[in-house]
């Protein structure tokens, strides 16, 4: 910048200048005088102004850390400029001066790395590069490579980037390794307690630099610092009020914003460096308000989540998800003091009001960890036994019995809701049935709807399609009414289910799509890993092999993330029938023995076992292995009959007839009852379908008496036809 000042630049150092001098604004004028080489200014006075104002002339005078005088140094500022209108000041502080006309330039931190950047991307931000530059200084055998790399990203992260803290870190790399550095940097005044030489004392190590800060705050503003440290990732204006419990706290919190202590982050957030945390918690434990403020701390996050529960359910629900997103490390860190503390009032109450929260977010290991970490009471148990039912644990039943007779009907309504796809259908269509005798009587229209939702996956399974539209679009009304994303997305993908049924395709793949962006716009993972499962499924009963699989690979990696385990499930399914159906029948048959194996591992069938056992059977017909798939229909038979599914009991019929290669006429008459009942039924048999069911068909040519006559009989009467002998032999 020289050339653009006629008089040059001229740097000023004020760190030495002490704050407690008998004349501070003496010793600036003095120090200015120094750097311009004169001999006497004549003091602080009005002179001495006009003296350096005429000596400045039209130069840039860059006046260095004015922080610790900073009054003194905005007015001596401020009268240089008047007096010298060429002059230009750039000052450096921790806090800005306040004077008309002053330009404020935050300067940003390093850039520090994300979580997973790779090592091209790693070696392009700044802090990483400043690491190296001083790691190689120290130790000339450091390199950034594969090995050294995810060190280097975390220590780089865990540092916010200070430039002091990484050189620091550096001169340490030959005598720990890099990896060693990580792992001790909880002790980090410790371990970066050692400095240049040369540099000036608040330079020269990692709490000198964060000294120099505190030693310039009044007890007011050390006070509002050291108890912010509490929070995690950060908090809100109203959060520090309420945690810091100080007079004034929020024009304090905006005080140490100017003066860099505290990070304003997206979203009006206050944030500190993990640095100036860790400081600031050894003065907490040093004031003797360490376990207060974090009593403190953990009521207020207590309260906040009680206050979100109600608006979880309805046209907020939005709006308090990313409000809880946002406090997730809170409200961690609350649970974890509450537990470790024995708090157990405190700490059931968390739990209690985020059951719902971490169910839409598909926290589903994070809730039962934390569930069971409390002491047990029945709503409690009730949502431990919902989550264990979501991964798929069979014990979760043994749970919800012993709380059932003591919950309410929306714990009773959770219970049966999540249970469904373990397969107990009968009782947990029992249990929806008595909660929402509740809901209407007590006029909770969210509850209705939710029940409705629920008999609608019922309803689905039994492939009784006027219960399915009826149950899915009342229900998706009453959640478009009361605005909940949630269960509007969840009604939207049985009607979607309900037009596939129906063959209406392309209105099937419109609606799951639809609930597919309603899942993404609500954040709510799981239900994106589902609903990618059903465009798979969709995909596959239109025959459209390579889009099923694109589906089903997106699916099912987010699924196996979120160890959602029903969509994982629906996901593995569609890879599965996408194989054999497009004869890769080696794929095919791991996929679905994979699928069969976890459902057997379960207590009860799960409801996907029989429509895998017949695609499987299928699979082993077409390599040949008859007895094996005679054996795979009649147990999906058995499993649909348990259901009352009679589309599933149709397919596994036709299922038997494929293979009953030398069994002709009882084939044909297999054909002949699975046919009058699906035609009764109104059941769709797609093009991509048809070729399993003319395989067997066209065994069966010149049996038509047979046919006719199975055409006479039940499902349950032609498959009581088939004798054991003929199924495994």
């Amino acid at each position: 910048m020289i050339d653009r000042f006629p008089d040059g630049v001229v740097l000023v150092e004020l760190a030495a200048v002490a704050p407690d001098a008998l004349d501070v604004a003496g010793s600036l004028t003095d120090a200015v005088q120094a750097a311009l080489e004169l001999r006497d200014a004549g003091g602080a006075g009005e002179p001495a102004v006009a003296r350096l104002a005429a000596a400045l002339g039209e130069r840039l005078l860059v006046l260095d850390n004015c922080e610790h005088v900073i009054d003194e140094a905005a007015a001596l500022i401020d009268r240089l400029l008047a007096a010298a209108p060429g002059l230009r000041v750039l000052a450096t502080s921790r806090e800005p001066l306040g004077l008309a006309g002053e330009a404020v330039w935050s300067v940003p931190t390093l850039e520090v790395p994300g979580a997973g950047a790779d090592l091209e991307n790693l070696a392009e931000l700044s802090a990483v590069r400043l690491f190296i530059a001083r790691a190689v200084a120290a130790d000339r055998s450091f390199a950034l490579d594969a090995e050294s790399a995810p060190a280097v990203s975390v220590l780089c992260r865990r540092l916010d980037g200070i430039p002091l803290a990484l050189e620091l870190a550096a001169t340490r790399v030959r005598a720990l390794g890099v990896d060693g550095m990580v792992a001790r940097l909880d002790d980090r005044f410790r371990l970066l307690a050692t400095g240049h030489r040369g540099a000036a004392p608040r330079q020269q190590t990692l709490m000198a630099m964060i000294d120099w800060s505190w030693d310039l705050l009044s007890p007011e503003e050390q006070a509002i610092l050291r108890r912010l440290a509490v929070h995690a990732d950060g908090c809100t204006a109203d959060a520090a009020e309420q945690v810091c419990s100080e007079p004034g706290a929020l024009d304090i919190l905006i005080r140490l914003v100017d003066r860099s202590l505290v990070v304003v982050q997206a979203g009006g957030r206050y944030r500190l460096l993990e640095s100036v945390a860790a400081y600031c918690v050894a003065k907490l434990r040093d004031a003797g308000e360490l376990e207060q403020t974090r009593l403190s701390h953990r009521q207020y996050y207590v309260e906040l989540a009680e206050l979100a529960r109600p608006h979880l359910y309805g046209g907020e629900q939005r709006l308090w998800l990313q409000r809880l997103d946002d406090e997730s490390g809170n409200l961690r860190s609350a649970l974890d003091g509450a537990v470790a503390d024995g708090d157990h009032e405190l700490a059931t109450r968390l739990v209690e009001a985020l059951g719902w929260y971490w169910f839409l977010r598909g926290r589903f290991a994070e809730a039962r960890r934390s569930l069971e970490a409390v002491p047990d009471s029945p709503a409690v148990a009730a949502w431990l036994s919902g989550f264990m039912y979501l991964q798929g644990d069979a014990a979760a039943a043994a749970v919800r019995d012993r709380c059932l007779l003591d919950v309410d009907a929306r714990a009773e309504w959770w219970m049966s809701f999540t249970g469904s796809d373990a397969g107990d259908l009968a009782k947990c269509l029992e249990m929806l049935e008595h909660s929402l005798k509740s809901f209407t009587a007590d006029g909770d229209q969210w509850g209705v709807a939710a029940v409705l939702v629920a008999r609608a996956k019922h309803a689905h399974v039994r492939a009784d399609q006027k219960a399915l539209e009826s149950d899915a679009s009342e229900s998706a009304a009453i959640f478009g009414t009361l605005g909940d994303r949630w269960g509007l997305l969840q009604a939207t993908a049985w009607l979607g289910a309900q037009a596939e049924l129906t063959g209406d395709f392309d209105e099937a793949t419109r609606l799951h799509a639809e609930g597919l962006r309603m899942a993404e716009e609500l954040g709510s993972w799981p239900e994106v890993a589902a609903e990618l499962g059903w465009l798979g499924w969709t995909a596959v009963r239109q025959g459209d092999y390579a889009a099923a699989r694109e589906y089903g690979v997106r699916g099912l990696r987010l699924a196996t993330e979120q160890g959602h385990r029903a969509a994982q499930a629906l996901t593995e399914l569609v890879l599965g029938f996408a194989a054999r159906r497009s004869g890769d029948l080696d794929e095919a048959e791991r996929c679905l023995q994979d699928l069969v194996d976890a459902a057997r591992r379960q207590d009860q069938p799960v409801l996907y076992l029989s429509i895998v056992l017949d695609e499987l059977g299928f699979t082993y017909e077409l390599g040949g292995s008859y007895a094996k798939a005679r054996a795979l229909h009649a147990e999906a038979f058995r499993i649909s009959q348990d259901y009352g599914s009679t589309r599933a009991m149709c397919w596994a019929l036709e299922g038997l007839a494929a293979a009953l290669v030398d069994e002709p006429e009882l084939a044909a008459c297999l054909l002949g009852a699975a046919a009058t009942v699906g035609a009764a039924e109104d059941y769709v048999v797609t093009a991509a379908e048809a070729g399993d069911l003319e395989r067997a068909t066209a065994r069966v040519t010149g049996f038509d008496a047979a046919y006719a006559r199975g055409s006479e009989l039940s499902l349950e009467e032609a498959f009581a036809l088939v004798s054991e002998v003929e199924i495994s032999s």
